[in-house]
């Protein structure tokens, strides 16, 4: 069973927007732009909960939100189709940069509907393990850019939503044993 679940805002990240991705621009991009933390605590070891986070094409299992995902190329790439509770379906590829299961990390660079990077770090607690989820984004899909002050703290709450869904799916999918992993 899960336990806990924080959010942040812009401003809580721990790293520095990698050239090409959610780069400086104009005052409109600002709004644009979004920073996640979320923290979630697991009732599994840390290497079940790294083995499942490593494994993209099984999310859809997993996380309702995210509807489909598919290999590119070598298999260090894919395409996903995402929608939470907004009637919009977002196009995100995400390329490998770094899987180090000793460290307990996964980080993968953004591109599509949103650009920028995404990474979890997963780490032991007493009676599990501590997922650590840090993105940082810039929004390219014209309607959200266009709609981008106003909307802003709808699409924060929209990521919210599907986090917490992915939290409790991830907890319920980790329950059920090892051969759903």
């Amino acid at each position: 069973m899960d336990r806990t679940s924080r959010s942040a805002g812009p401003g809580t990240g721990t790293r520095k927007t990698s050239p090409g991705t959610a780069g400086s621009g104009s005052s409109h991009d600002r709004w644009t732009r979004y920073r996640f933390r979320e923290v979630w605590d697991l009732d599994a070891t840390p290497a079940r909960v790294y083995a499942t986070l490593a494994r993209p094409e099984s999310y859809p299992l997993w996380w309702p939100q995210i509807r489909a995902v598919a290999p590119v190329g070598d298999g260090r790439s894919g395409t996903a189709l995402i929608r939470s509770a907004l009637p919009y379906t977002l196009r995100v590829t995400a390329e490998e940069l770094l899987r180090d299961p000793v460290r307990g990390i996964l980080e993968v660079a953004l591109r599509g509907d949103l650009e920028g990077w995404a990474r979890w770090t997963v780490r032991p607690r007493p009676g599990g393990a501590r997922a650590l989820y840090e993105q940082e984004v810039e929004v390219h899909r014209p309607l959200m850019r266009w709609l981008a002050l106003p909307g802003r703290p709808v699409f924060r709450l929209n990521h919210a939503l599907m986090m917490r869904a992915g939290r409790r799916g991830l907890a319920a999918h980790l329950a059920a044993g090892p051969e759903a992993v």
